[in-house]
């Protein structure tokens, strides 16, 4: 029996979310509706997540017929799908072998371990890792202490130690704060803060860290759980910098929908787990691995990077007309970001945005409280593109109107 749809807050689900006061039944392409049979145009993309929209053929095609043969085994056998998957990681990001798991929190926990296990295998008993202000990680208890962001600390503390944390994109106050340090292991950074407000990290910082990392013995590892799979224009956010990291956590984007996560790592990471020292039940199985070996299949034969690319510019652009005012006195303070990664930063908190865009049909977030978050899926149209503008910018000008 399905259950009744309802947009009322339920009794029994935990109450971990502020959520909106809709239910979505269904979705098209970049379009959702609700069960009211309200249509919204999808610019949140499930955050990030649903890279080719929704219901996309041959996606669709592609799981059922998974559903038919294998959901879930175990990872005591061998499993060709894993391989395959894999094998395409490896040849997109240049790096040498992976790890499946099924969120970005456990790609991320993995790197973490890695860098300790790192660590200690060079006898340094209390390894650190370097993270930076605003980053966000995850929610478990060692992400969250990698994290950088008081408010989703707040109430769970004593958090982990070995997190030395520093500015973004200040390589000076890096230098600084891990001088003489022989416990330094790593270096943990997102190429992209997402959660943080869509701040990217410089190329020029990027390709910093990597000499550093070099020159220090440390691992290099780079968060593309929100900003990689395509959404800025390539594979990897990290690669406009055109260096390669020795981890790299993906999830999101990678089974657009399905949940993936994967830790891809270099020659000098990808050996520093042996049988035993890590594991995940759900990672790795058929159906999963078929959610990204199609979504990467679709991806390159449509041509989406380029797609991310050209109507990330052409968003940006139509966003920036739309605000031209606000832009010019400060009360947006920037339109930043890569291909279809966007975060729009206003002069004053913007929540409310959410459900007013809502009420006009459209589905975005709110980051770092003043920080109107879009990343939509990679299928998205320059028309599309335009209705966002359309609808968007209106309300961003109400709101900054309105006094406190």
């Amino acid at each position: 029996m399905t259950a009744p749809h309802t947009a009322a807050a339920s009794p029994h689900v935990m109450p971990t979310y502020g959520r909106l006061p809709i239910a979505l039944s269904h979705g098209q392409g970049c379009r959702v509706w609700d069960t009211e049979g309200k249509q919204y145009l999808d610019a949140l993309g499930g955050i990030a997540v649903n890279t080719l929209g929704h219901n996309h053929p041959d996606l669709v095609s592609a799981l059922q017929h998974q559903l038919t043969q294998l959901i879930h085994t175990s990872n005591y056998y061998h499993i060709p799908l894993q391989e395959a998957l894999a094998a395409k990681l490896v040849e997109l990001s240049g790096m040498t072998n992976v790890f499946f798991c099924s969120t970005g929190l456990e790609a991320n926990e993995a790197a973490l371990k890695l860098a300790r296990k790192f660590g200690h295998d060079k006898g340094i008993e209390r390894p650190e890792v370097v993270v930076f202000d605003k980053a966000f990680h995850g929610r478990s208890i060692a992400t969250l202490s990698a994290t950088g962001n008081p408010k989703v600390q707040a109430g769970f503390g004593p958090l982990v130690e070995g997190f030395i944390r520093v500015p973004l994109n200040d390589m000076a106050a890096l230098e600084a704060a891990t001088a003489g340090n022989a416990n330094v292991v790593a270096v943990f950074v997102e190429a992209i803060q997402g959660e943080g407000g869509v701040n990217p990290l410089h190329l020029d910082t990027l390709r910093q860290l990597r000499a550093l990392c070099d020159a220090r013995d440390w691992l290099l590892m780079i968060d593309e759980v929100q900003c990689g799979m395509g959404r800025t224009g390539k594979w990897f956010a990290h690669q406009w910098a055109g260096i390669v990291p020795d981890v790299m956590p993906l999830a999101k984007g990678l089974g657009s929908g399905v949940p993936v996560g994967a830790v891809v790592a270099g020659p000098k990471a990808a050996h520093i787990f042996a049988v035993g020292n890590h594991g995940s039940t759900f990672g790795g199985n058929p159906l999963a691995m078929r959610a990204g070996v199609e979504t990467i299949r679709i991806m390159e034969r449509d041509g989406l990077l380029a797609n991310a690319a050209t109507v990330g510019t052409h968003l940006q652009a139509a966003l920036a007309a739309g605000l031209t005012a606000e832009l010019a006195n400060g009360s947006v303070k920037e339109i930043r970001g890569v291909g279809l990664m966007l975060g729009i930063d206003l002069s004053k908190p913007c929540s409310a945005l959410v459900q007013r865009a809502a009420e006009a049909g459209l589905l975005i977030s709110v980051t770092a409280d003043t920080v109107v978050r879009l990343v939509p899926s990679l299928i998205l149209s320059a028309a599309e593109a335009d209705e966002i503008a359309a609808i968007l910018c209106p309300l961003i000008s109400a709101l900054l109107k309105e006094t406190a």
